[in-house]
């Protein structure tokens, strides 16, 4: 500044004039530094507010999600429940049949020796209501496919008490036809 001063008070015209031209360079740099900063100044505050913009759709997006996501939570949770009532509905029907198969044995086992034994199960129940002979043999058909040895309720005993109660129904119907 001290050198600035005395060449202003007591220069030659030749270095007022290199100051001069050198003030009006760096005038002219400083109006473009601020030019820029002011032109960058801008541009961060357009990038500011288009971040915020987009900050302000991604934690719309991601409430969404989570809503979502607790949703199926809760949907899951609805379903995780079912699952387990029903699993424990099947345990106790599978203790029920498991005494019911026991009794059955037991029976089986203490009356089986009497010629003429049937087991407890009454094969006309199954045929009650039937009062055709198409009712008869639709009757027939769903009782085959509920009691065939091949499946889990099957039993061959059962199967063939049903056959005989169908053939004797279906003689009565006949016979009742022809009369």
């Amino acid at each position: 500044m001290d050198h600035f001063e005395e060449t202003l008070v007591h220069g030659s015209e030749d270095e007022l004039q290199e100051l001069k031209a050198w003030l009006f360079r760096e005038n002219i740099r400083l109006v473009t530094a601020s030019k820029e900063l002011e032109h960058m100044k801008e541009q961060f505050l357009r990038e500011k507010m288009q971040f915020q913009e987009e900050m302000k759709v991604l934690n719309h997006k991601i409430s969404g999600e989570r809503q979502r996501l607790k949703e199926d939570n809760q949907f899951f949770e609805k379903k995780m429940e079912i699952l387990k009532n029903g699993f424990g509905q099947l345990d106790l029907d599978r203790r029920r049949l498991d005494k019911e198969w026991a009794r059955l044995a037991a029976e089986k086992e203490l009356l089986g020796e009497h010629p003429g034994y049937e087991p407890s199960l009454d094969v006309s129940v199954l045929f009650k209501g039937v009062k055709s002979p198409l009712a008869l043999k639709k009757r027939y058909k769903d009782l085959i496919k509920i009691f065939h040895p091949d499946n889990v309720a099957g039993d061959k005993e059962i199967i063939q008490r049903i056959n005989r109660e169908y053939e004797t129904l279906k003689r009565d119907y006949d016979n009742f036809k022809q009369a």
